[in-house]
């Protein structure tokens, strides 16, 4: 038996309130390259990994550390 974490999908609503971002700035960092791509559930419904949006998250954070 292995150990595997469990992946969270985050909808766009939670991402914004993990990140304290908008709608409008998400899309516009993702099409920058920026932000992490959501995955594609269903028709026209996406979500992003947990592990994927705490990355960009902490990555922000180092390079805040690094600026100061």
């Amino acid at each position: 038996m292995t150990d595997q974490i469990r992946e969270i999908l985050l909808r766009r609503k939670q991402v914004e309130a993990s990140t304290g971002l908008t709608r409008s700035t998400i899309y516009a960092l993702m099409s920058e390259g920026k932000f992490p791509k959501p995955v594609p559930l269903v028709g026209r419904t996406v979500a992003w990994t947990s592990s994927s949006v705490d990355k960009w998250i902490a990555g922000r954070i180092a390079a805040s550390k690094s600026a100061a």
